[in-house]
């Protein structure tokens, strides 16, 4: 039985067991190693001796030994009585997702192929709607539509709040199983109810999917001189698509810009990294950005490299509600260095 433990708080929780018993036979798979010598003498005499020994060593380590009790409790109801058999695995995702996506609407557990799933969003191309959400209420709050995708041609707003897919309730599903249901082949069919603020009642689309190719960085001229830049979303290009956006427009002006228009509306934010090439581009020194943690190894500093691509010329960056994440990074970056003024 101390085995059966040892298998749940090492999976559950990460960390090292030493001694441990529980009151179920039936907490996980028999294929749970074998206890070492010394747990075994541990728990030597009296139950109630080896229930005090436990207690103390899991005291010692500040994990809340009745809550764990509780949990493989509610795993034992559960596995034993569910109408369908369901395995120790799928139990703990389930526990370790809703564990991290209780913290707050912009954390999320992610496993290796949630992990991939948001590598091919931030590339800038996958299969889907075009859509940034976040967790809100148990519903999905749309952050900002990206632009020249089917979201943004069926007038999805900022601030709209989706609580069906394929008449499938949200609420109730996690963070990955909603996107995974938005995200599909190209050409296929989705439907999406909505709510949205000013509405007597809730809007239903029908939307098709598409290839989704983010054009993250897209400029012109505004007027002779002055140039426009606008960012859709960061991804793993956007640093090198700004770039050769300036050039092309210092080129267009024959010469040095008089003044930028950067746009980040409706940019819903996306690599941390793209965020701090743009702002590089525009500083000189000091810290773009930084991280700090709880854990010191945690930390991390983003500091400008000299040169500045307008050498000083006028920036004025427009902002509104669907500007998120890295680009309110960019944002507040530009306005602490005095070097843009915000607009929105």
């Amino acid at each position: 039985m101390q085995s059966k433990w040892q298998a749940a708080l090492l999976i559950f929780l990460g960390v090292g067991v030493g001694t441990l018993t529980t009151m179920s036979p039936t907490s996980f798979a028999d294929s749970t190693p074998a206890p070492k010598p010394s747990d075994t003498k541990a728990l030597t005499g009296t139950p109630d001796t080896a229930k005090q020994a436990t207690d103390k060593t899991i005291d010692s380590q500040g994990i809340p030994l009745g809550e764990l009790r509780k949990f493989v409790e509610i795993l034992n109801r559960v596995k034993q009585g569910y109408v369908e058999k369901v395995s120790d695995k799928t139990l703990l995702d389930n526990a370790m997702h809703g564990m991290i996506d209780g913290l707050d609407p912009h954390s999320a557990y992610l496993d290796a192929d949630e992990f991939k799933q948001l590598t091919v969003a931030t590339s800038g191309q996958f299969g889907g709607l075009g859509l940034k959400v976040q967790r809100d209420n148990g519903y999905l709050k749309v952050v900002a539509p990206i632009d020249d995708t089917p979201a943004s041609r069926a007038g999805i707003k900022s601030g709209d709040v989706i609580v069906r897919i394929d008449d499938k309730p949200v609420k109730g599903m996690s963070m990955s199983e909603s996107m995974q249901q938005m995200r599909g082949k190209a050409g296929t069919p989705v439907s999406l109810t909505i709510i949205r603020k000013g509405e007597d009642k809730p809007l239903e689309l029908k939307l098709k999917r598409a290839d989704i190719h983010v054009k993250s960085v897209k400029s012109r001229m505004l007027a002779p001189g002055y140039g426009y830049v606008r960012i859709t979303q960061f991804t793993d290009e956007t640093g090198a698509g700004m770039q050769r956006a300036l050039k092309k427009l210092q080129s267009q002006a024959s010469g040095p810009l008089k003044g930028l228009v950067l746009d980040l509306r409706n940019n819903p934010g996306g690599v941390l990294n793209a965020a701090v090439d743009v702002v590089d581009d525009f500083v000189n020194h000091g810290m773009i950005v930084s991280i700090r943690g709880r854990a010191t190894d945690t930390d991390q500093n983003f500091q400008a490299t000299q040169g500045d691509v307008l050498n000083g010329a006028p920036i004025v960056a427009l902002v509104n509600q669907g500007s998120a994440s890295a680009a309110e990074i960019v944002a507040g970056a530009l306005q602490d260095d005095h070097r843009a003024v915000i607009m929105g």
